[in-house]
C-alpha cells in the first residue's frame, strides 16, 4: 500500500476528500527562480494533480544559494530552469504531470494557459511588477485565484487575490508600496524566501482543497532578521472603478504595449530584448556563425552563449536574447541588432 500522502490525510482539514481533491488540481506557477522551485517541490509533494511551470532565465552560480532545485552541473550547463527544474521534479515525484516551458510570461502565452490549460491557481513566483500585473488582469479577467509573493533582503510579503471577492493588485497600489519590492539591490537570504513559499503553499492547498473559509484574508508581511510581523486587511481598498477589477474592466495590462517591452531584469545587469515578429533560430548554426566570428561560444541544446569584448549576448531558441553587462536598453538593443540583424 502506497502510504506517500498518509501523514498529509491524517490532517484533518486535507484529509482523504481533499488529498483526492488536489490529485484533481492544476497549478500554474510564473517563474522558477527562489519562490518558484520552492513553490513547485512543495506541491509535487503534495500530490498536485498538474504542474505547469514557466520560466525565461537559465542556471546561474549565484542562483544555488536559495533556488532549491538546482544543482551545481545545471550551472556549469546553463540549463533552463524550466529544463532543470522538471528534471528534479520529476524524480521527487512521477505520479504528477509536468509541463515546463522555456519563455516568457508575455500576454500571448498567460492567455493561451488561462484558457486552454484552465489552471485552478496561478502562484506568483516572478522577478518584476509589470509580469504580476499581467498576472493580476488575467485572474481578473478568467476568474483564476492567484497568490502574490514578493521578498528582498530579510523581508517578505504574500497575499491572496480572490476574484470577484478580494481587491485585486491594481486596487492595493494606490494605497500600498508593494511595487518596490520585486526589483532591489539589498540581497537576499534563503529564511526569507522560505516564508513566502510557506504562506504562498498553505493558501495554495486552502483553495485545491476547497476550503477558502480558511484563507487568511490578509496582506501579510515580515522581517525574519528583525522579528518583525504585521497582517493587514486590505477589503476597503477595493475600488468599482478598477480597471483590472472593477464594474467596467479594460484589463489594461493586457495591452499589445506589454507583450512587445524590452525589460530589464530585476537585480541583474541585464537586459532581455524581445524580437518584434515571431522567430526561432537553429542554435547550432547560430553558434558556427558567431565561431566564425572568432566570438567565444557556448551551446546547448536551449540556448547559445556568446562572449563579447564587454557583454555577454545569450540566445534563445525562440528568439529572446539576454544582453548582460549592461542596464541601459538602448545598448542592449544597439548589441542585439549588430549580432543577429
Amino acid at each position: 500500500m502506497n502510504e506517500r500522502y498518509s501523514r498529509q490525510e491524517l490532517f484533518r482539514p486535507i484529509g482523504k476528500a481533499g488529498q483526492a481533491s488536489i490529485s484533481t488540481k492544476h497549478v500554474l506557477i510564473v517563474g522558477a527562480g527562489a519562490l518558484g522551485t520552492g513553490n513547485a517541490e512543495a506541491l509535487v509533494r503534495a500530490g498536485v494533480g498538474k504542474l505547469t511551470l514557466i520560466d525565461r532565465d537559465y542556471v546561474e552560480w549565484s542562483n544555488l544559494q536559495r533556488q532549491q532545485l538546482y544543482s551545481e552541473d545545471d550551472a556549469k550547463e546553463r540549463l533552463p530552469k524550466a529544463v532543470a527544474a522538471k528534471q528534479r521534479l520529476t524524480q521527487v515525484n512521477s505520479d504528477v504531470e509536468i509541463e515546463t516551458i522555456v519563455g516568457d510570461a508575455n500576454v500571448d502565452e498567460l492567455e493561451r494557459l488561462a484558457t486552454e490549460t484552465k489552471p485552478d491557481v496561478i502562484i506568483d513566483a516572478t522577478d518584476n511588477f509589470e509580469t504580476r500585473m499581467m498576472i493580476n488582469d488575467i485572474s481578473c479577467k478568467y476568474r483564476i485565484p492567484w497568490i502574490y509573493g514578493a521578498c528582498v533582503g530579510s523581508y517578505g510579503i504574500s497575499y491572496a487575490f480572490i476574484p470577484g471577492k478580494t481587491p485585486c493588485l491594481h486596487c492595493l497600489l494606490e494605497t500600498m508600496p508593494i511595487g518596490g519590492l520585486t526589483c532591489d539591490t539589498a540581497g537576499i537570504i534563503s529564511p526569507a524566501v522560505q516564508m513566502v513559499v510557506a504562506y504562498q503553499v498553505a493558501e495554495a492547498l486552502k483553495l485545491l482543497v476547497g476550503d477558502e473559509q480558511a484563507l487568511r484574508g490578509k496582506l501579510v508581511s515580515f522581517d525574519v532578521w528583525n522579528n518583525q510581523h504585521t497582517a493587514i486587511r486590505v477589503d476597503q481598498v477595493k475600488k468599482e472603478n478598477c480597471p483590472s477589477c472593477g464594474a467596467n474592466p479594460t484589463y489594461p495590462y493586457l495591452s499589445y504595449e506589454m507583450q512587445t517591452k524590452t525589460a530589464v531584469l530585476c537585480g541583474r545587469n541585464s537586459v532581455q530584448i524581445r524580437p518584434a515578429g515571431k522567430r526561432e533560430y537553429d542554435l547550432a548554426q547560430l553558434a558556427d556563425l558567431f565561431s566564425k566570428q572568432g566570438l567565444q561560444v557556448d551551446v546547448n541544446p536551449y540556448l547559445v552563449s556568446v562572449s563579447l569584448p564587454s557583454h555577454r549576448l545569450v540566445v534563445f531558441r525562440d528568439g529572446r536574447a539576454l544582453v548582460h553587462g549592461t542596464k541601459d536598453i538602448q545598448e542592449a538593443k544597439a548589441i542585439y541588432h549588430r549580432y543577429l540583424g
